[in-house]
């Protein structure tokens, strides 16, 4: 999910994860499910992405 608002946007890994202060291989985790997200990281998510209410509590369920 994460993965389909950042190309939606136009932003390569390394600047999201540059944006949300953590390393592309962190995104990388994240975005694949291999690594939890934390708080912090999921508002900064939230906001620049622009993520839906909707699909954010589909990630949550994960």
């Amino acid at each position: 999910m994460i993965k389909k608002y950042r190309k939606k946007l136009g932003i390569t890994q390394e600047k999201l994860a540059e944006l949300l202060d953590i390393s592309p291989r962190q995104l990388q985790r994240i975005e694949n499910g291999s690594s939890e997200t934390s708080l912090k990281t999921l508002k900064k998510l939230i906001k620049v992405l622009d993520i839906s209410d909707e699909d954010i509590v589909e990630f949550l369920k994960k």
